[in-house]
């Protein structure tokens, strides 16, 4: 392995985020990633921490738990938060970025770090030696994902996550549709398709009766979907006013030529850099493409959409971590001769956001090991120290992977009943607590900036 020198395995978002914090830090750093020679159900390119999935990293707002973490990140000198305020798309309070944009930002930077080697090629077998972080992600290739089963002593959990499709913006009919975001923030961010009640419920009809993909064979047995991440036809199926209630909810939004609210909205969202491509937001999918073009086409303005990109679904799996990961994502059990670590959406840390964090943390500690420094375990008072404490501490008997949320964080010490007060405070005392932490443990003195 090298004196000072870590392996890391996978280039997603987690494993990008892990080599840039370890090279920072002087470390040498070899960076594994199977693309393009062998790719993923779900990977379109060869670029590093490519979004499968949407193209909105969630809220910007302090007073929201993603935004939280997000302002964490930047101030612990996240490479995957650079990229995203770089190539950030209209969005409203929320960060979108330009898909291929941020994967070629993020990509250049590493590439283009002296301290890090990125090797294309599948790793079939973890390394026997040396300090290694595991970053493959949800759709681990199955050679590793077998012994990383057998090291576990255990059978991966896994549920199913789905992709929303994407149209191209000149093939929507934009006399039926308008711009804006939910109670007048951002400026024309979202194009809307606003439904009446006869509208709405023809498209539900029609969502009911379509028919789904059928399920590979490495996805049959016992389904479960995440719960933040429902293919629309599985939300619709629980109840014929939940879309209404959820991804259609109108709430904030009033069509400029009625001057009234309708009574549903699908809301479209900027998915490149250019303006050009639009994700259907909350459109997750499982239904078969054709049903997908004929179902879709009964939404207002999307009648005559030219489908870039139609939705899948696939099969994430995930580690059962508080059984098997300490909060600063190494693993308990003792290895002869190696030391692993494990980040990204395979420890259960849900959401574009959680991955890069718990990569960070990986990353950091693993090379503070390189480098024969103490591990860091972050303030359970900081969103990111509270995510990596549930992954580590939850029941393992029903553990579910978890988004950051506010109900991660423990109590204030004066109640707040409003719930935004609520969450400044919580912000407020997290990023005190982070600033503390980061003065007190030199997290960020040991980094080595290159030009």
């Amino acid at each position: 392995m090298g004196e000072k020198r870590l392996t890391i395995i996978g280039g997603g978002l987690a494993g990008s985020e892990a080599a840039w914090q370890a090279a920072q830090r002087g470390v040498e750093v070899a960076l594994y990633e199977m693309r393009p020679a062998k790719m993923t159900p779900a990977h379109r390119t060869a670029l590093l921490a490519e979004l499968v999935c949407s193209n909105s990293l969630g809220s910007n707002l302090l007073d929201r738990a993603p935004g939280l973490l997000k302002e964490e990140l930047r101030r612990l000198k996240s490479l995957i938060m650079r990229c995203a305020d770089v190539c950030a798309v209209p969005a409203g309070d929320a960060l979108a970025v330009g898909r291929e944009a941020f994967s070629e930002c993020i990509t250049q930077a590493i590439a283009n770090h002296p301290r890090i080697t990125l090797i294309r090629r599948e790793v079939e077998a973890l390394p026997k030696e040396g300090v290694i972080v595991v970053a493959t992600g949800p759709l681990t290739s199955e050679p590793l994902a077998q012994e990383i089963a057998a090291l576990a002593g255990e059978e991966h959990l896994y549920f199913y996550d789905a992709m929303a499709p994407i149209v191209a913006l000149d093939s929507i009919d934009m006399s039926k549709v308008f711009r804006g975001a939910r109670y007048g923030r951002g400026e024309g961010d979202y194009i809307n398709c606003p439904m009446t009640r006869e509208e709405y419920d023809r498209f539900v009809d029609a969502l009911l009766s379509a028919e789904t993909i059928p399920l590979r064979d490495f996805e049959r047995g016992d389904k479960r979907f995440f719960e933040a991440c429902l293919p629309i036809e599985v939300l619709a199926a629980r109840g014929r006013e939940a879309l209404a209630f959820g991804p259609l909810k109108p709430v904030g939004l009033v069509d400029p030529r009625t001057g009234e609210r309708p009574y549903a909205v699908v809301q479209l969202r900027q998915d490149n850099l250019a303006g050009t491509l639009y994700n259907l937001v909350g459109f997750q999918t499982n239904l078969k493409w054709g049903e997908q073009k004929r179902v879709f086409s009964l939404i207002p303005g999307l009648e005559k959409a030219e489908w870039v990109r139609f939705g899948q679904m696939h099969r994430n799996t995930y580690l059962n971590a508080p059984r098997l990961l300490e909060p600063t994502m190494r693993w308990r059990r003792p290895e002869a001769g190696r030391s692993l670590y494990f980040a990204g959406q395979i420890v259960g840390t849900e959401g574009y956001i959680g991955s890069t964090a718990s990569g960070l943390v990986a990353g950091l500690n693993a090379a503070r090991e390189v480098l024969g420094k103490p591990p860091l375990i972050f303030p359970v008072e900081t969103m990111i120290g509270a995510l990596m404490h549930y992954v580590s501490h939850a029941s393992p008997e029903d553990f579910q992977p978890m988004k950051p949320n506010f109900g991660l964080l423990p109590p204030l010490e004066r109640i707040r009943r409003r719930r935004r007060e609520r969450n400044a405070a919580y912000a407020e005392r997290a990023l005190a607590a982070l600033e503390a932490f980061i003065a007190s443990s030199g997290a960020l003195d040991d980094i080595v900036e290159h030009l």
